[in-house]
């Protein structure tokens, strides 16, 4: 056995006051990094290293460091084409494996579904104020309609957006709507609280949402959300809108409801039966 170890019985004088509790005692690096996070999380279209300078009153090379480091563990992404720093899916990671499974069942189903209309498919879930696409099944075509993994987009004006906000709490999506606002992205757009909540009420008597041209200028977008599992998801079909027929909405708003079913049931593994 080896030494007693000898423990001091704490004094009540080494006890905090209630003053010395309301201290900061916060690190400046943390501070740094909650506020380079609150700024991307304020912004669906990303943030430039600029920005992201200024706001923490950093050298360029300082906030670079700190933007490397926060995406090497995915809580960063970068847009390289646009210059631009944008929230990642390490966030949503404190539901990783949730994310894994919902994405293991999705992904043959969106493949058949994309196969069947030959149009690119999307899994999406709420994210913050946005959506967060988690996955994308590509068409085939040279021309698509297609986002990137990982990608965000706001929730008023899209299809995937559409879908889950219809199922969730009116205060809730009334919040996220103040936070980010309603941007014009066309012409198109839904830019006010009282339509938006408008066209909810017609997602959940239609049991689909669409983007027609509200995000994208020549996009038509279809979604559903995936009811009875632990996040708030959605699946979408998107296409050119020269090539989605208004007329065919229906009909594809139909299979997805069917498709969103079958993830919502199926395990890992589970593979849709051809024909």
């Amino acid at each position: 056995m080896g030494p007693l170890s000898r423990r001091r019985k704490q004094d009540p004088d080494d006890i905090p006051s209630e003053d010395e509790e309301d201290r900061d005692y916060t690190v400046r690096a943390v501070e740094r990094v909650c506020s380079i996070l609150n700024l991307l999380q304020e912004s669906v279209d990303g943030v430039s290293l600029n920005s992201v300078a200024r706001t923490t009153s950093l050298p360029k090379s300082s906030a670079f460091r700190y933007l490397w480091t926060l995406e090497a563990h995915r809580y960063v992404e970068r847009d390289t084409d646009a210059g631009a720093f944008r929230l990642g899916l390490g966030f949503v990671g404190m539901q990783s494996r949730h994310l894994e499974l919902l994405r293991e069942r999705a992904r043959p189903w969106l493949e058949k579904l994309r196969d069947e209309f030959e149009e690119t498919t999307n899994l999406g879930i709420l994210d913050g104020d946005s959506v967060i696409y988690l996955d994308i099944i590509e068409s085939r075509r040279s021309v698509r309609l297609a986002a990137s993994n990982g990608h965000r987009d706001p929730l008023h004006s899209t299809a995937l957006g559409k879908a889950i906000a219809a199922h969730l709490p009116e205060e809730r999506v009334r919040s996220m709507l103040e936070q980010t606002g309603m941007p014009e992205r066309t012409s198109a757009t839904i830019t006010t609280v009282r339509d938006y909540l408008a066209e909810l009420a017609k997602v959940r008597r239609v049991g689909h949402a669409v983007d027609d041209g509200e995000n994208e200028l020549d996009g038509r977008c279809v979604a559903v959300p995936i009811l009875g599992t632990r996040l708030p998801a959605a699946i979408s079909l998107s296409a050119p809108a020269a090539r989605f027929a208004v007329e065919d909405i229906g009909k594809v708003g139909a299979a997805l409801r069917q498709i969103a079913g079958q993830i919502a049931s199926a395990r890992a593994g589970d593979t849709p039966q051809s024909g």
